[in-house]
């Protein structure tokens, strides 16, 4: 079978975040049941010639051109727009992560065009908002791709409800719940009680929160002086604010801001990291805190993350209701008795209810629906 996975936006930075990581993952798992997998994205950042693979995956890259101020939404390719049609009809199945955009959309459009078998997942880009842009889009394309698509994957409940609404009557038929799911990791040496690192690792943006990870650091040193924290992630606007509080608390000693961090550094950072801390709000299923958990790392996050009631119910770290609550959740986690148990669990979490062989029997399962309709 070929599959077509297509996403807005590649970069050495990773800039777009999780539904990049979850389509590299979900390609390489599907290579490694047999399938071709392709990975189709516009690209930016690249020196030289955009690649032709990413991560071991076959991929079709286009230099990205910005069109309008409008983040993601306002960049597209010509050349991709022109191949679209091509591309899809070449695809036993087109697999779009989709968003508000002019990446996803049309090559969507053109796969429904063309016949082909049409899965999309939108990863909590799809929700109800009330932006121009937003209603003007959805009225154009996003309801009848929802409505036409052989199957619309969603990871929440509260995802499922969002895309409902921006619907409308009746509800979506073809709705699937598929979760993200992380490949199985080489574990974390054991924490022997040492001196602790504490990692943020996310795109520096507003919703993330970074700005709170860098509050609570000076009730964690009182408790822990020989701690070491470290702030990573591509800017997107919170990269001076963030600096500016380290400074303002007189921590730029304690705190690296290395910028982003490559698909090879994440894990390497993950297992360096004591305990990981995401205080994001309305995250829907963070693909860092679950290649967090599977090194057996574990994490602090809000009661709005989409794993806060896996890592409450396994006890794989700690959810908080807000930023007054991290440092204590985290020097609750750096008690060493503690930390054993959460980092036992947070590798049994990731390895029992979201191992990549689970999504992926879910995930074929929904192929093999598409050829039978």
């Amino acid at each position: 079978m070929r599959v077509l996975h297509v996403v807005t936006l590649h970069s050495p930075t990773g800039a777009f975040g999780g539904p990049v990581r979850v389509a590299l993952n979900l390609s390489k798992g599907l290579a490694a049941r047999g399938h071709e997998a392709a990975l189709v994205a516009l690209g930016d950042g690249f020196e030289g010639e955009l690649p032709t693979e990413v991560e071991g995956v076959p991929a079709r890259l286009y230099p990205a051109r910005r069109f309008a101020p409008l983040g993601f939404s306002g960049i597209t390719s010509p050349a991709l727009l022109g191949a679209a049609t091509k591309l899809v009809k070449d695809a036993d199945v087109v697999h779009v992560h989709l968003a508000r955009d002019l990446v996803t959309l049309p090559v969507a459009l053109a796969a429904l065009r063309a016949g082909r078998p049409l899965v999309l997942q939108t990863h909590g880009m799809v929700d109800p908002s009330g932006r121009l842009l937003a209603k003007v889009l959805d009225a154009l394309a996003v309801r009848r791709l929802l409505r036409s698509a052989g199957a619309v994957l969603y990871l929440t409940d509260h995802e499922r409800a969002g895309l409902d609404a921006v619907v409308g009557a009746p509800p979506l038929e073809r709705a699937v719940r598929l979760v993200n799911g992380v490949p199985a990791q080489e574990p974390r040496a054991p924490w022997q009680g040492g001196p602790p690192h504490i990692l943020y690792a996310a795109r520096l943006q507003a919703r993330k929160r970074p700005r709170d990870f860098v509050a609570a650091v000076p009730e964690i040193l009182v408790h822990h002086p020989d701690a070491t924290f470290t702030v990573a992630g591509p800017d997107e606007g919170e990269l001076a604010p963030v600096r500016a509080l380290i400074d303002e608390l007189g921590l730029a000693d304690r705190i690296a801001v290395p910028g982003a961090l490559s698909g090879e550094r994440m894990p390497q950072a993950l297992r360096a990291a004591t305990v990981y801390v995401l205080p994001a709000v309305d995250e829907p299923f963070p693909m860092s805190v679950l290649e967090s958990l599977s090194v057996g790392t574990p994490a602090v996050v809000t009661t709005s993350n989409g794993l806060a009631k896996d890592i409450a119910r396994a006890g794989a770290g700690r959810v908080v209701t807000g930023a007054g609550g991290l440092a204590a959740a985290v020097r609750d986690l750096l008690d060493p008795a503690a930390h054993r148990a959460a980092s036992r669990a947070a590798r049994e979490l990731a390895a029992g209810s979201f191992s990549m062989d689970s999504v992926l029997d879910t995930l074929l399962g929904v192929y093999a629906g598409l050829g039978a309709r």
